[in-house]
């Protein structure tokens, strides 16, 4: 079925690599429904979407595409939902989900008529590396002030807050000694960060027990609940454009590296079987808002796996049976604090700088464009206004240099609507 002696690869080392990617990727498991929390949704019924939409996304890859990449809620994507679409926007999660269930038909319909490779092709490089390192500036700002160590002020809207409490403190320990795994080479380093804070405020009286293991929690309270009659609404609309973009820049630059690290991009540079696996996404992102979580991605911690030997779906399978196993953990999740988890998101946010090294900085009408949309998304703490911003200064510079030819006519099709999405926002 996968193919194993064509990809010159075995059982036993597929088997390896999928557990090294599952170890890379779990501390989704545990930061994904804790960002959710802050929506105002359960946190147990958010961690069973999660666990079952990561699966459902990863055996799709498996059987579908034959390739070894994992999937899961998207970091970025689940903080555009969070924080952009209910805290600044006022949206209810209902409606959320419902924007997330229409993008994911989106990105399947899309797929299916090849428009999702048009837009890719029409959005410029230099924007798509920006929005990556945005979005990764985006998760540290919102990981130090979650934690008091950035908090706002009258005068200089920010300043530095108390840096002797104790969630600052155990942040820093844990940041110490997430970097020290990864740069030892551990992988799972993430994962074990967030467990030794969690474990040392136990012993300290910072945080609670809530047990270890018991039976998977109800789905209930967000099964189902989406609301897409409000998400069709103007207010709401605008959701959905941002969901789709920004999906979209995500899975083309991961399909990119990936492709790129297993050798398994053919003759003309192009992805085989591409197609097929940009339908992992789209179909897990619809059975995900279903559940209620945010949208599915390709995780780059999937190169981890890639290096261990995995080549086929085979790795893929192994991560997807290796998440249902944490269904039974629904109270050691409950018990973390949001402390243990932010260190995870400060490397994570760290680890979307690198593709700012490939930014053309010898052409500004490519650099500065870029640049404006990576600082727009933290400062304004909002990433449809960052990709906005940066969508609609790019051709307008384009244009008053005499460079329009360089613009996809898409692009422009893309800049109107999301001066729309601006106007949105502005009232």
């Amino acid at each position: 079925m996968f193919q194993l002696e064509e990809h010159h690869t075995s059982i036993r080392r597929e088997v390896l690599a999928g557990f090294t990617t599952f170890s890379t990727m779990v501390y989704i498991v545990v930061v994904n429904p804790i960002i959710m929390r802050q929506t105002g949704m359960d946190i147990e019924a958010v961690m069973v979407a999660t666990i079952l939409a990561a699966s459902l996304s990863t055996l799709i890859m498996a059987f579908f595409a034959n390739y070894p990449f994992a999937l899961a809620p998207g970091m970025g994507l689940n903080a555009y939902f969070a924080y952009t679409l209910i805290q600044e926007q006022q949206l209810t999660w209902q409606v959320a989900l419902g924007a997330t269930f229409i993008a994911g038909i989106l990105f399947f319909l899309l797929n299916v008529v090849k428009l999702r490779q048009l837009i890719l092709e029409s959005i410029p490089l230099s924007l798509r590396l920006s929005l990556t390192a945005g979005i990764g500036l985006f998760l540290t700002v919102v990981a130090l002030s979650g934690v008091g160590i950035i908090v706002s002020h009258p005068v200089t809207l920010v300043t530095a807050g108390n840096l002797a409490s104790a969630e600052v403190l155990m942040t820093a320990l844990g940041l110490l000694i997430t970097a020290v795994l990864l740069a030892k080479g551990f992988g799972s380093a993430l994962l074990i960060g967030i467990l030794a804070i969690w474990g040392l405020s136990l012993a300290l009286g910072l945080s609670e027990w809530h047990g270890l293991v018991a039976l998977p929690p109800s789905l209930a309270p967000t099964l189902w609940q989406m609301d897409i009659a409000g998400a069709l609404k103007p207010q709401a609309i605008s959701a959905i454009i941002a969901l789709t973009t920004i999906a979209t820049f995500d899975a083309a630059g991961t399909f990119t590296a990936l492709a790129q690290q297993g050798k398994f991009l053919d003759a003309q540079g192009k992805l085989p079987r591409a197609r097929r696996a940009f339908m992992a996404d789209a179909i897990g992102t619809v059975v995900g808002a279903g559940m209620g979580t945010s949208p599915m991605t390709t995780f780059l911690e999937s190169a981890a796996g890639i290096t261990a030997g995995g080549r086929t779906g085979l790795t893929a399978v192994v991560v997807a049976l290796l998440f249902l196993t944490t269904l039974f953990f629904a109270p050691l999740i409950a018990s973390i604090p949001f402390f243990a988890t932010a260190p995870a998101l400060i490397i994570i946010g760290a680890q979307m700088m690198k593709p700012l090294a490939n930014l053309p900085f010898d052409d500004l009408t490519e650099w500065l464009p870029g640049f404006i949309m990576l600082v727009a998304i933290p400062l304004t703490f909002s990433i449809a206004t960052g990709i906005s911003m940066g969508l609609l200064f790019y051709p307008l510079l384009k244009l008053l240099c005499g460079r329009a030819r360089e613009v996809h006519w898409l692009l422009w099709v893309l800049a109107v609507l999301f001066a729309f999405q601006l106007n949105l926002l502005h009232h």
